[in-house]
């Protein structure tokens, strides 16, 4: 691909997800090539229809979150350090891939079975159990949950509130992250949890109910 080309795709695809965000699941190419500044036709040059531009926009927004999850690890002095960096560095990207996944449910079950998209999902779910269990090693992180625990309730925290505007999803977003973190805690008063909390393999390959 030509370098003038990488650019308008990369464009369209950093603008379609900022307008998901903002509006919802009703933008329309048009829009979406106004603001990137390019012709409705380059868009469908790139994308021949919309579920193939969401499947870029969410694999892109995949692929970001993949990135902060091992810098997190990489860079941070200790395990609670990089937990902590990863839930509130990529709330953002993980709340568009939320989004994308209530608004765009045909796409999203196609993209799930997606081989590039299993690929990613395994890789972050492997750093997110390391990170969990060198927490749990190091006493920051209480020992009866696991890495599935913290996707599952990042998962619900990132939903959207009924009633909020849509660019406005949770007022005090990062208030409700860190109380999720001083849950994930150790500490004596822990109340204990119940059986029957997710696995990562029911994450990664959820059984048919």
């Amino acid at each position: 691909m030509r370098a003038d080309a990488r650019l308008n795709r990369d464009r369209i695809v950093t603008v379609a997800r900022r307008l998901v965000a903002e509006r919802g699941p009703d933008v329309t190419t048009e829009e979406i090539a106004r603001r990137a500044d390019v012709g409705v036709a380059t868009v469908y040059r790139h994308f021949p229809d919309r579920p193939a531009l969401i499947r870029e926009v969410a694999l892109g927004g995949l692929r970001q979150v993949v990135t902060i999850a091992r810098a997190a690890e990489d860079e941070e002095p200790d395990a609670w350090n990089a937990l902590s960096r990863f839930v509130l560095r990529s709330a953002t990207e993980l709340r568009v891939a939320t989004w994308l996944s209530l608004w765009f449910a045909g796409t999203w079950a196609d993209l799930r079975a997606d081989p590039e998209t299993r690929r990613l999902r395994r890789i972050l779910m492997t750093v997110l159990d390391r990170i969990v269990r060198r927490a749990q090693a190091e006493g920051h992180v209480r020992a009866d949950i696991g890495s599935a625990d913290v996707a599952v309730m990042l998962a619900a925290l990132l939903r959207p509130v009924p009633g909020l505007p849509i660019d406005r999803p949770h007022d005090g977003g990062d208030r409700t992250l860190h109380l999720m973190l001083d849950g994930l805690r150790a500490a004596p008063h822990n109340s204990r949890l119940p059986d029957g909390g997710s696995t990562v393999a029911e994450l990664l390959d959820p059984v048919e109910r």
